[in-house]
């Protein structure tokens, strides 16, 4: 448990890898130091997934007030500035209550943009993003990745698999400036000053975090994440879209198609997810080594 006793920062970070009860961990200090909740995961940003990115439900929000969860339609792609340009003023607006804020989630790169800032990367050439585009769609993921790590080795490490969007930006970074998108990154300034924050990462033993994983999937096909997806498929929204690229996402869009049994796409969500959470787990170890560890 996140515990407020001997910490005396106006914001808490609370990270963690999926279904790693951070939610519940950051309604509990919330209610305990009449915090407000600031959502740092890039797929609970999104209105019409709630139940299959497993967003707070309407019993939890009435508990403390939340901000930016369920705020953007699917159909509009939100980038890690849009998300820290929002954020930012949340945070400001909740300073000026005169009251601490807690901003919980997985997303890495939103807590890394808080605490690190982000680049002043210049624009890259239509033309080159096009062809950074067309080498990744002819070349496949594996063989772009190879092609990415000498350009950008750290890009191409901590970028999540099948992030087609991210991996294509850096490439063209790279190629159009001469200077690795890590490398313009690593000259920011962050947007949280120090000694204002205090970080945590949810660090449940490997065994658990899987079975909750697997378990929770089940209980959102329960409550409904079919009907989300149904209505999602039902718009005809561009596949390469963030919002579609959620866990669990592809797999039940595929069983609504006729293509799997249920039980199947199940089996691959949970699959999924696991290594999602995988991700997260090496994403955090390696990127918040001075966070405070809390094994839910």
């Amino acid at each position: 448990m996140v515990e407020s006793s001997d910490i005396v920062p106006r914001i808490w970070l609370i990270a963690g890898p999926t279904a790693s009860g951070k939610s519940a961990h950051a309604l509990d200090l919330a209610q305990r130091i009449g915090a407000e909740i600031v959502n740092a995961d890039s797929m609970q940003i999104y209105a019409d997934l709630r139940v299959l990115t497993a967003g707070p439900p309407p019993e939890e929000t009435a508990l403390a007030p939340h901000h930016l969860f369920g705020v953007v339609d699917a159909a509009v792609g939100w980038s890690v500035g849009r998300w820290l340009e929002a954020a930012t003023k949340v945070l400001s607006e909740i300073e000026a209550r005169g009251n601490p804020a807690i901003v919980v989630g997985g997303t890495g790169l939103y807590f890394r943009a808080l605490t690190h800032g982000l680049a002043d990367v210049p624009p890259v050439p239509e033309t080159q993003r096009e062809i950074s585009g067309l080498l990744y769609a002819a070349r496949g993921e594996e063989e772009f990745r190879e092609i990415l790590k000498p350009l950008d080795p750290e890009a191409e490490a901590r970028i999540e698999v099948g992030d087609r969007q991210r991996l294509v930006r850096a490439h063209a970074v790279a190629v159009a400036t001469g200077k690795s998108l890590t490398a313009w990154q690593t000259d920011t300034k962050p947007a949280l000053q120090p000694g204002t924050w205090k970080g945590f990462v949810l660090d449940p033993p490997r065994p658990e975090l899987y079975a909750r994983c697997d378990a929770r999937l089940s209980a959102m096909v329960e409550h409904g994440a079919l009907d989300e997806v149904r209505a999602m498929e039902a718009r005809g929204l561009d596949p390469s879209l963030p919002a579609l690229k959620a866990v669990g996402y592809r797999e039940f869009a595929a069983h609504l198609r006729g293509e799997t049994t249920l039980d199947q796409a199940l089996d691959a969500a949970r699959q999924e997810t696991r290594r999602y959470a995988k991700r997260q787990l090496t994403w955090f170890r390696n990127q918040t080594p001075d966070w405070e560890r809390v094994v839910p």
